[in-house]
């Protein structure tokens, strides 16, 4: 795969930056697209994975572009927060990671564009002057950030009140987070379990929340997973009748099980993301598909870190 091989990706040129993290995050998922059509197991889909874990509340297009320029990172944050927040201090020649910002103006409520670009539109309301108009999200620019590798200073506090990663913890979590999630759970001890060898399933009812269902086992860890797995395919795939399009959702739902996992400090290693199941794909379905996988992670962490704290 081409990404794999390539040096850390820069952004330094203000005149093409624009276009340089946009032509990147195309090369990508290109990329991605042709190790799907060779049938393989992606180490770089599990980078990027990692890094989800990591930012589970930026934009897969974010994680994509932090994961390119500055593979290692942790926690980024821009430099005044740094400075203001956290007290720590960009060293000296460090480069900036790009990722995209939203830009929060007033809207046009016909065009939805800020006023400076409603004026040179074709739109022709005036029903109410911009001053009295909502502010929403009118586009995104580049903005610097750095990670907390390239600056000094005081340690970040512990924001955790108790142990995360700790199976026995997070299990009863997940089952708590059921209700918000709108699914309904059963967990199923081995002697009453129906399913052969799988470990959990999902099932889409016509009427009423989907159900899923876990079964008993000693692992705690591998529990929990599974128990998230099965929700991102009530959360993902309920209404989805096509059958190939079914299977080839199995490997979203492997993705935010691997990403809560790792976010919950479990040890997701061994899970193997073979690909094949996208092959035809085109580049705008995979986009959509990492989409889809970076937004029910976050719902899914969102939820069970709210009931844990």
């Amino acid at each position: 795969m081409a990404t794999s091989s390539r040096s850390r990706e820069t952004f330094d040129d203000s005149d093409t930056r624009h276009d340089e993290m946009h032509s990147t995050i195309e090369t990508w998922i290109q990329d991605l697209v042709d190790e799907v059509n060779d049938a393989v197991s992606s180490e770089q889909f599990k980078a990027w994975l990692d890094v989800q874990s990591q930012f589970h509340d930026y934009s897969h297009r974010n994680t994509l572009l932090i994961k390119l320029q500055c593979p290692q990172a942790t926690r980024v944050a821009g430099y005044r927060t740094w400075q203001n927040e956290f007290d720590r201090h960009v060293k000296e020649g460090e480069t900036a990671v790009w990722i995209w910002a939203p830009i929060i103006a007033k809207q046009c409520p016909d065009c939805g564009n800020s006023p400076s670009y409603h004026e040179r539109s074709d739109c022709e309301y005036d029903d109410t002057p911009p001053d009295s108009w909502e502010k929403g999200l009118v586009g995104f620019r580049p903005a610097p950030v750095f990670d907390i590798s390239q600056t000094d200073g005081e340690p970040l506090p512990d924001f955790e009140t108790e142990a995360k990663g700790q199976a026995d913890e997070l299990f009863p979590a997940l089952l708590e987070a059921a209700n918000s999630l709108e699914v309904d759970v059963e967990v199923v001890p081995p002697r009453d379990w129906s399913y052969e060898n799988a470990k959990g399933v999902c099932e889409y009812r016509p009427q009423g929340q989907p159900g899923v269902a876990v079964q008993v086992c000693e692992n705690d860890a591998d529990l929990a997973v599974t128990l998230v797995h099965e929700y991102a395919h009530a959360l993902l795939h309920s209404g989805v009748d096509d059958v190939a399009e079914r299977s080839k959702r199995e490997l979203e739902a492997e993705a935010v099980g691997y990403i809560v996992g790792r976010y919950f400090e479990l040890d997701t290693s061994g899970s193997a993301f073979y690909l094949a199941a996208w092959h035809g794909d085109e580049p705008e379905t995979i986009l959509d598909r990492l989409e889809r996988i970076s937004s029910t992670a976050q719902e899914v962490i969102d939820i069970v870190s709210g009931g844990r704290r």
